[in-house]
C-alpha cells in the first residue's frame, strides 16, 4: 500500500514539475521574442476564468480532450497504443452527422441516437486494427496512422457527394440532434457550452469501473501488463485486444459526436486533421493514463488553448507558442525529468556520505 502511494505521488510530482517547466519554456520564448511572459500568462488565466461565458467556453474546449485522452490511456493500460484517435473522432463525426441529418426523431431522442452512433463509428472504426493485431500480429501503431487518412477522406468524400450534394460543407442538423441545452448555455452568459461535458464525466467514471471495479477490466489491464502469463491463467488475449481497442475507439468516437452535435453543427470538408485526437495523447500521457489524471490534463489543456487564443489577441503573442508549451510538457513527462532529478541527487548524496 505505502509503494502504491509512493508512486501516485510520484507520478502527480512528475506530472506539476512538468507543466511547470513548459510554462518556463514557453516565458523564456516570449522573453527572447520581446514580450512580457507575466502579462501574456495573466492574460491567458483572465480570458479563461474572468467571465461565465470564458468558463463556458473553456469547459467546452475540455470536454472532447477529456475522451480523447480517455480512448488513448484506456487503451494503454490494456498494453495498446491507439494512436488512431484522430481517426475514431472524425469517424465519430460522420457517423453523428449522418444520424442528425437522415434520420427524423423526436428530440432527445434524436440526439441519443446520433450520440450513440458516433460511439458506434469509432468502436468500429477501431476494430480493424484490433483484429490484426489479435490475430496476425500487426502493430496498431502502423495501422492506425493509416487508419486516420483514411478516415479523413472518406468523411471529405460523403461530405461532398453525398451529404452536401456537392458543397464543402453540410447543412445544419436540426435542432432535435443538438446537444446544446439553452438553460446550460444562459448560465454561462451564451457560451457554446453542451451536455457533452456531461458524457465526457460519465466516460472517466465508466472507465474506472471498468477497469478497477470489474473482472473483465482486470483480465484486460493482466493482458495489458503481461499477455503471455494472462493466456496461461485462462484468459483470451485475442478477445481482449479487440474489446480494449473498440471501447477506446468508442470513447472517441463520442468526443467526436460531441463536437459535431454541441459546437460546430455542421460537418466540412477537412484539409487536415482536427488535431483533437492527437491532444489526446498528450492528455493522457501528462494524466498517467488514470481517468483523475486524465480529467486534470485535458483541463489544463483546454485552459491553454481557449485562453491562448486571448493571449494572442491581447498581448500580441503567437498561439504557436502555446503549442511549445504542450510540447515541452510532454517532452518533460516522456523524459521523466523529476525521476532523473532525484536519481542523481541519491547519487551525489550517497558519494557524500560515503
Amino acid at each position: 500500500m505505502m509503494q502504491l502511494i509512493q508512486r501516485k505521488q510520484s507520478t502527480f510530482l512528475t506530472s506539476l514539475v512538468s507543466v511547470l517547466l513548459g510554462m518556463l519554456v514557453g516565458a523564456v520564448m516570449m522573453l527572447v521574442a520581446g514580450y512580457d511572459p507575466i502579462q501574456a500568462y495573466a492574460a491567458l488565466l483572465s480570458s479563461a476564468f474572468l467571465m461565465p461565458y470564458d468558463i463556458g467556453e473553456t469547459i467546452r474546449t475540455i470536454s472532447p480532450l477529456i475522451l480523447t485522452g480517455l480512448a488513448v490511456g484506456l487503451a494503454y493500460r490494456t498494453g495498446l497504443f491507439n494512436i488512431g484517435v484522430e481517426g475514431q473522432f472524425i469517424i465519430g463525426q460522420l457517423a453523428a452527422t449522418i444520424i442528425a441529418l437522415k434520420l427524423d426523431l423526436p428530440p432527445v431522442i434524436h440526439a441519443v441516437v446520433a450520440v450513440i452512433a458516433g460511439a458506434i463509428g469509432g468502436a468500429l472504426w477501431a476494430f480493424l486494427p484490433g483484429l490484426l493485431k489479435a490475430t496476425r500480429g500487426v502493430h496498431e501503431v502502423i495501422v492506425t496512422i493509416m487508419m486516420n487518412f483514411i478516415a479523413l477522406y472518406l468523411s471529405n468524400v460523403l461530405v461532398r457527394n453525398w451529404l452536401s450534394a456537392g458543397a464543402d460543407s453540410t447543412e445544419k442538423i436540426p435542432s432535435s440532434a443538438s446537444l446544446r441545452w439553452d438553460s446550460l448555455s444562459s448560465l454561462f452568459g451564451g457560451a457554446r457550452i453542451h451536455m457533452g461535458i456531461f458524457i465526457a464525466l460519465a466516460s472517466a467514471l465508466f472507465m474506472y469501473y471498468l477497469l478497477w471495479r470489474t473482472t473483465s477490466g482486470f483480465e484486460l489491464r493482466a493482458v495489458g501488463f503481461n499477455p503471455d502469463a494472462s493466456e496461461y491463467a485462462g484468459m483470451s488475449v485475442k478477445r481482449s485486444l479487440i474489446l480494449s481497442m473498440m471501447i477506446s475507439g468508442s470513447f472517441a468516437g463520442l468526443a467526436g459526436a460531441s463536437e459535431l452535435l454541441g459546437t460546430s453543427g455542421y460537418l466540412a470538408i477537412q484539409g487536415a486533421h482536427t488535431g483533437i485526437g492527437f491532444d489526446g495523447i498528450a492528455v493522457a500521457l501528462l494524466g498517467a493514463n488514470t481517468p483523475g489524471g486524465i480529467l486534470l490534463a485535458a483541463s489544463l489543456f483546454g485552459i491553454l488553448t481557449y485562453g491562448g487564443s486571448n493571449m494572442q489577441f491581447v498581448e500580441g503573442v503567437p498561439f504557436e507558442v502555446v503549442r511549445v508549451v504542450f510540447a515541452a510538457i510532454i517532452l518533460f513527462v516522456a523524459a521523466n525529468i523529476v525521476r532523473w532529478g532525484t536519481q542523481k541527487f541519491r547519487k551525489k548524496a550517497v558519494k557524500e556520505h560515503a
